[in-house]
């Protein structure tokens, strides 16, 4: 029979070498996307600034390092490390709590008279959705100088034990998406593949795939979260402390869940898949639906109260959808899984499981755009954050993924349609294969008919001869009885045998039965367009799974602009060229007015080149005895910080390597001296980029 196409065009995937070659495309695809996303996870919670400053530079020693942060974080002991120039620490132990209010800010104090020089400050903690981050900067009392620290290059949450978690969390998702799907397959579309196996083997596999993914993900905490040796994995106290944790507790929560989900796999493919009852069996069905619900519900709570949803803007609208948002996913998609397996792998599946799945499919869709919108403004909040944040570009394409999987989905509602209105009943199958047994036997008896016939048709001495030849038969079967008795103990083992038999019998006989529906709906072509569309489908949603997955690691857009503003806030716009001031002084000594001429070049942060030019009342260079110069940045509580110029020429005066430490509003003091005893001071202030 020849497949026929929608009325949209032509068979979407004709040859299974198509639908091959696009699952492998998509599979490299997801390889690509994990291995982009194996790198250090960004998190939700980002440093938004600190005193000191990254690449400030203070007149004397502060008495402690503190640190502001967008979200609330966990802190350890040895979280934050102030070490100076040699790589000695610096700070005298485990930061304080100094929150106040909306600010999140930990603080460490330091010894007490510290020399000059530069000094790295290295800090890691654990945001609130669970998620390590950790950074390094520098500062330095007096002036800059050489250091033997070397900064981190990686982040928090990287290398092998990074991408092992990553992995398990991948596999987490997936092992719930097989659960739930599988299991809403069942009970809302196909009631008797309960008692399929190669259903019953998906369902299963995925449980297994949660429990080990949520086992290993537990042991990698704290190595994850802290040194980042997989050595750690089994260091008892690292797993107490991790226990101590919200994480923590989600993860030994989703274990608990797990093993009621083990009971509701039990009496699924258990009690309820040999039911036969119909009554029984459909409150057994409100039972497991209902319990089944509550327990998936706590699953996908799990995730929903440690990570993204648990922090940030409307945490308690957000958790809620979150949940939503997971089921409905797992809905879709592990259903898909469970037709795609149901469609190769089971010939008894109608077309009214597939109709009833594709209702199911559309409703989870709706919810699942519903409560995505909500969770895109959440977390992107602006359509710049969108293009120009990592997390706005992997929301980009899990929106493309997700049309080309919708697209997919309408074609195989087509093929659904015209399953239903094109296909053979198993009831016309079963007709034809009794028609055609009934033709055998019928066959047979009209052999038998004939024989008799031609028995009674036969002449009167032709029966004479048959009757002698009877009696004579009957002579030698009488002769031979005695023989038979030994063969009587056999055939007596033959009969015990029988049941044996009969039952192999019974069991080829169903194998055949099944093998001959297969092949009639193999040969369906409308059934074989269904399942290379689903299939295509279920590569797809592998992607997406995939890129969904590496969203949940990356800082959200909306936190990442907060952030970013939050740490140019106090900047001022960048100057074009030197910084050039002009102020008049007056000492009140004779010959003691003029004008001082400043210059720092290039007018940046960072080390610049000073000029100080004085000029006397009639315009010529002005010789004085000194010339001194003070910095203060007040919106920010910097400096003074102190620069002694060198005298260069007459009324001209230098100094290099001048530190501006961070951008701002600069107050500019200058200390002229005329005389012993005659001097004035002068400030204007002035924007360093």
């Amino acid at each position: 029979m020849t497949a026929t196409a929608p009325r949209f065009g032509p068979s979407p995937i004709r040859r299974p070498l198509a639908a091959a070659s696009l699952l492998a495309t998509l599979i490299s695809l997801l390889f690509g996307l994990v291995l982009a996303g194996a790198s250090p996870a960004s998190a939700h919670a980002a440093l938004t600034g600190s005193d000191p400053q990254d690449g400030a530079v203070v007149a004397s020693a502060p008495k402690e390092v503190t640190l502001t942060f967008s979200e609330s974080v966990a802190m350890g002991d040895d979280s934050i490390r102030v070490l100076d120039p040699s790589g000695k620490r610096a700070d005298t132990g485990a930061p304080r709590d100094l929150n106040s209010g909306g600010t999140v800010r930990y603080g460490v104090k330091l010894h007490a008279g510290l020399p000059d020089g530069t000094y790295t400050v290295a800090w890691q903690a654990v945001s609130a959705d669970s998620h390590p981050v950790s950074g390094a900067f520098t500062f330095s009392i007096g002036a800059p100088s050489e250091t033997t620290v070397a900064l981190p290059s990686g982040g928090a949450g990287g290398g092998l034990v990074g991408t092992l978690y990553g992995i398990a969390r991948y596999a987490a998702y997936a092992g719930f998406v097989l659960l739930v799907g599988g299991s809403v397959f069942v009970l809302g579309c196909w009631q008797r593949g309960a008692a399929a196996r190669p259903l019953q083997r998906l369902v299963v596999r995925g449980w297994i795939t949660l429990t080990a993914a949520t086992l290993a993900m537990l042991l990698l905490r704290s190595p994850y979260t802290g040194s980042g040796k997989l050595g750690d994995v089994f260091d008892l106290d690292g797993l107490q402390t991790v226990l101590d944790t919200k994480p923590g507790a989600a993860l030994v929560s989703r274990l608990l869940l797990l093993g009621a989900g083990a009971l509701f796999i039990a009496v699924l493919f258990g009690a309820y898949a040999k039911r036969e009852d119909e009554k029984v069996k459909k409150d057994l069905t409100f039972g497991l639906a209902t319990g089944g619900a509550v327990i998936a519900a706590g699953i996908a709570g799990t995730w929903a109260l440690s990570e993204h949803a648990s922090t940030g803007i409307q945490a308690g609208l957000a958790m809620p959808m979150d949940v939503l948002h997971l089921l409905a996913v797992a809905t879709w998609l592990g259903g898909l899984a469970a037709l795609l397996v149901a469609l190769y792998r089971t010939p008894d599946i109608g077309s009214v499981a597939v109709r009833r799945f594709s209702r199911v499919a559309f409703g989870s869709v709706l919810v699942l755009t519903a409560t995505g919108i909500y969770q895109s403004w959440r977390q992107v909040g602006s359509w710049s954050a969108l293009t120009g944040t990592r997390y706005g570009q992997l929301l980009l394409i899990k929106v493309g993924l997700l049309a080309v999987l919708i697209g997919l989905a309408w074609i195989s509602r087509r093929w659904t349609g015209r399953l239903t209105d094109g296909t053979q009943t198993e009831a016309e199958t079963s007709e034809q294969v009794e028609t055609s047994e009934q033709g055998e036997n019928s066959g047979e008896a009209t052999s038998a008919e004939g024989a008799t016939s031609a028995q009674e048709q036969a002449g009167p001495e032709e029966t004479k001869a048959q009757v002698a030849g009877a009696q004579e038969s009957e002579a030698q079967v009488a002769g031979a009885q005695e023989s038979e008795a030994p063969v009587a103990g056999a055939r007596e083992s033959e009969a015990q045998v029988a049941p044996e038999r009969a039952a192999q019998l019974a069991r080829q006989q169903a194998v055949l039965t099944a093998t001959k529906k297969k092949r009639v709906r193999d040969a369906d072509p409308e059934r074989s367009g269904l399942r290379r569309s689903v299939l295509a489908e279920a590569a797809v949603a592998v992607v997406l799974l995939a890129v969904a997955t590496i969203l949940t690691s990356t800082e959200p857009a909306r936190t990442e602009e907060e952030a970013a503003r939050g740490n140019t806030a106090v900047s001022a716009p960048v100057s074009e060229g030197p910084a050039e001031l002009s102020m008049p002084f007056d000492t009140g000594a004779p010959n003691g007015k003029g004008t001082v001429r400043i210059e720092l070049d290039p007018g940046r942060t960072g080390a610049n080149e000073l000029h100080i030019w004085i000029d006397g009342s009639d315009g010529k260079p002005m010789d004085v005895p000194e010339v001194k110069l003070a910095l203060t940045l007040e919106s920010k509580d910097i400096g003074p910080l102190p620069v002694v110029p060198d005298r260069l020429t007459e009324g001209h005066w230098t100094a290099s390597g001048v530190q501006i430490p961070i951008a701002g509003d600069w107050k500019v003091a200058v200390t002229v001296r005329t005389s012993d005893i005659d001097q004035a001071t002068i400030d204007k202030n002035v924007e360093i980029g």
